[in-house]
């Protein structure tokens, strides 16, 4: 192919509002185009690229018996009556058509499939099942980031399995378990695998895999002495109790003229925060309950909800606190709480001993409060997020947290959804037992910038072999050279010839142009037609490795095909 003929409109300066270097090389390279804030066209070269990450997630999709499948983009909104605690939120993009009826634009599957089951599946004979697709899908978010890392159009896919047993899922878990190994390997990227939160229930198993990057919109907790890693909000820490045994004073009340919060009122009063009570409000199930952790420390949401296993919670605003406390949020404490509220309290709250909290009163706080003998507290639980240097679970080091990108997860649904959607089939003994469902998702434009970011130096892009645009780059020095020309085109001849994808630059350009493109956009091997070519001989340059060797055009197939083999 020639690239006069190709759309590749490559840049020399980073533009001024990108930020994220993923999106700085895509627009530079000419993959990318922003059309809007979040909303970028795929040109020629990304297009070529996408479709070989397409390729390789169907052929090891295909291997453990994924079937592929195509949705609507356009979805009736009263699927969401069913899904919207795990499938669909406040971000999705809300439409009417000219008669009134509600749609929304597709970014979750997972009750349409489940209704498409249980209509077409009666018998667990015709179970397991296993079907994915590659779509585009779309969050309604207030900004993008990041350039592909968050964006509000991104590229998905999504498998899903079903089984009439749970050790049938288990297995299909595995499988799908090394089919992403085996696309993370081919892809040329490198990721870690992370306990997740699957945002149902504390039983419900989930995996992610994380790519380490300072552009990252997620955190991943992970042990310096064993192997455990764990998205932040799923990781725990293990609990070493350091009861105080300091003697309880009597409560004291201070009030500031000025408005203070805990925080401020703590450093007032020369005490440290690992001394405070925080005391966080929320309506569990529209019932009021109060939250205690330290001042130092930050209420774990998830943890909290699976903990009151209730289907929603909210944080208190300032209205909802007056409501049922008579003061504002900032001065909420545990001590003469109303009957109606229940405390929780983490665990590390039970070993403070005179201990600063709110007093629920404007301006005020009390000191010198003792939990169990000041106020009561209904549980003790994990309820906050792990820390830096937090005592692994396992015992075996501290952990680490990292920023990063989620390029995929899998979730063990179970039967979450077919119980609200009376999915079920007949068993073996002709009873009606609900399907067993499991959830896998790649993240591939997510997965295109990560590729770019891991795969890039000074110069530009490195891409992996399997996955470039192409696999040669031809460069022609001279267009006005008789001698280079022909021996361009039988380059060119021989390689397609010999199996490869190969792009010439034929453009009326500056050799010095030419090369900087090349190694901007990243092909992995360049061949360049130059000063020599009356001898027939041309110049390799492998963009990875930056090593150049000079062949004879005879000599050309049989040295890349020895030189390729060993680079891979």
């Amino acid at each position: 192919m020639k690239q006069s003929k190709l759309l590749i409109p490559t840049m020399r300066e980073i533009p001024n509002d990108a930020e994220a270097k993923n999106l700085q090389l895509l627009l530079r390279a000419g993959f990318i185009r922003q059309v809007s804030g979040g909303v970028y066209a795929y040109l020629p070269l990304a297009t070529r690229v996408l479709k070989k990450m397409y390729a390789i997630i169907g052929e090891e999709f295909e291997k453990i018996g994924s079937v592929e499948i195509k949705m609507p983009t356009l979805l009736p909104s009263s699927l969401l009556e069913n899904t919207s605690e795990v499938g669909y939120d406040d971000k999705a993009y809300n439409l009417k058509n000219r008669t009134g009826k509600e749609f929304v634009l597709g970014s979750a599957y997972e009750g349409l499939i489940s209704e498409l089951i249980g209509d077409e599946i009666s018998s667990y004979k015709r179970l397991p099942l296993t079907l994915f697709q590659i779509a585009t899908k779309y969050r309604n978010d207030k900004r993008s980031r990041f350039g592909l890392l968050r964006s509000h159009e991104f590229i998905l896919s999504d498998a899903y399995s079903f089984h009439a047993t749970e050790e049938s899922l288990n297995e299909m878990y595995r499988a799908y378990q090394k089919a992403f190994e085996h696309i993370f390997e081919r892809l040329g990227v490198k990721v870690k695998g992370l306990l997740g939160d699957s945002q149902i229930d504390e039983q419900t198993d989930a995996f992610e895999y994380m790519a380490l990057s300072e552009s990252g919109d997620k955190i991943g907790a992970f042990s310096t002495g064993s192997n455990y890693a764990s998205d932040l909000q799923a990781a725990t820490s293990a609990f070493v109790s350091k009861k105080s045994h300091e003697p309880n004073k009597e409560i004291e009340e201070v009030t500031f003229a000025e408005k203070e919060n805990l925080e401020e009122a703590a450093q007032a009063l020369s005490i440290p925060l690992q001394k405070t009570i925080k005391a966080q409000l929320y309506l569990a199930d529209d019932q009021p309950v109060l939250v205690l952790v330290r001042a130092d420390q930050k209420v774990n949401e998830l943890k909290l909800k699976k903990h009151l296993e209730v289907a929603q919670l909210i944080a208190a605003d300032e209205t909802q606190s007056q409501a049922y406390f008579q003061t504002p949020l900032s001065y909420l404490g545990p001590v003469d709480v109303p009957d109606k509220c229940k405390i929780y309290a983490d665990l590390q709250v039970q070993d403070l001993a005179n201990a600063l909290t709110g007093a629920n009163k404007e301006n005020t706080y009390l000191k010198n409060v003792n939990p169990d003998k000041d106020f009561p507290v209904d549980q003790y639980a994990d309820l906050r997020l792990v820390q830096e240097g937090d005592t692994s679970p396992d015992n075996l080091g501290t952990l680490e947290l990292k920023k990063g990108v989620e390029v995929g997860r899998m979730i063990k649904v179970g039967t979450y959804f077919s119980e609200r959607l009376k999915t079920a089939v007949l068993d073996e003994n002709g009873q009606h037992v609900p399907v067993q469902m499991g959830y896998y998702e790649l993240g591939i434009s997510r997965l295109l910038a990560t590729i770019v970011e891991q795969n890039s130096d000074e110069d530009g892009i490195n891409w992996p072999a399997e996955i470039a645009p192409f696999d040669l780059h031809i460069v022609q020095t001279n267009m006005e050279d008789e001698e280079q020309t022909a021996l361009t085109n039988s380059v060119e001849e021989m390689m397609l010839e010999a199996g490869y994808q190969v792009l010439v630059d034929d453009r009326q350009e500056r050799s010095g142009v030419k090369f900087a493109d090349a190694d901007l956009i990243g092909y992995p091997v360049r061949i360049t037609v130059g000063n020599k070519a009356n001898e027939g001989a041309v110049s390799i340059k492998f963009k990875q490795t930056q090593a150049k060797i000079e062949v004879k055009k005879e000599e050309l197939v049989s040295t890349l095909a020895i030189l390729l083999n060993s680079e891979g």
